[in-house]
């Protein structure tokens, strides 16, 4: 029987790794898929690892009826046997219950790829409405590391390197990468951190600037 799966972890976890590593294990097979992405970090259409493995994608926008576009694919004649969703976190709860649907109805098997909760550590509005269906939620196992090096469990959001939590709550991360330093954006980037240096507000930055800041060693030339 078709299932709802949904993959869950933080960043830099594997997840759109495993994704683009899902799909080539079932076409390789000779089985046919549809792949969907929404705000990847690589631009719209596409489905990007950070290791630089990507493919083409459907972006999915907030008005995309995703049964709707799967039932479409079958009365052209398509051959629709699973869909790979990434990046489901910023699926509407609506385009959840679509994905539902394609599984029960139309028999398809629905692999979803997404981070639980967000930079002030709450639930995406669409990955708990996957975890409230899906018929199994499995946490990756490669587990991403703090700086510290203690498993991260938060994603955090950085202005200019320092910790923020306040905020919209999608926003792409990286955003600033590349801006012109003549004009003056403050550059917005994640780092995943354990709750201990969540809680504390302190990154690889600070932790880097704190450690500068200690008088030196009393060695002597």
């Amino acid at each position: 029987m078709a299932e709802l799966i949904f993959f869950a972890g933080t960043m830099d976890c594997g997840k759109s790794t495993l994704a683009l590593q899902t799909d080539h294990n079932h076409s390789s097979r000779g089985r046919s898929g549809l792949v969907f992405t929404r705000l990847d970090r690589a631009g719209e259409s596409v489905l990007s690892s950070r290791l630089g493995l990507s493919v083409d994608a459907i972006e999915v926008t907030e008005t995309l009826d995703l049964r709707r576009h799967v039932v479409g694919a079958l009365s052209r004649g398509d051959r629709v046997d699973y869909l790979i969703c990434d990046e489901a976190q910023f699926y509407t709860e609506a385009q959840v219950e679509q994905l539902a649907s394609v599984v029960d109805d139309l028999s398809i098997d629905v692999y979803a790829f997404g981070i639980m909760t967000d930079f002030r550590t709450r639930l995406f509005p669409g990955s708990a409405r996957l975890v409230e269906l899906s018929d199994r939620v499995q946490v990756l196992q490669v587990e991403a590391l703090c700086w510290c090096g203690m498993r991260a469990i938060h994603n955090a959001r950085t202005l200019d390197g320092v910790v923020v939590v306040e905020g919209s709550q999608v926003m792409v991360g990286d955003v600033g990468d590349g801006a012109d330093s003549r004009v003056d954006i403050p550059v917005v980037s994640y780092e995943v951190l354990c709750r201990r240096h969540y809680r504390a507000r302190k990154t690889a930055g600070s932790a880097g600037a704190e450690h500068m800041s200690k008088e030196p060693l009393p060695f002597t030339e």
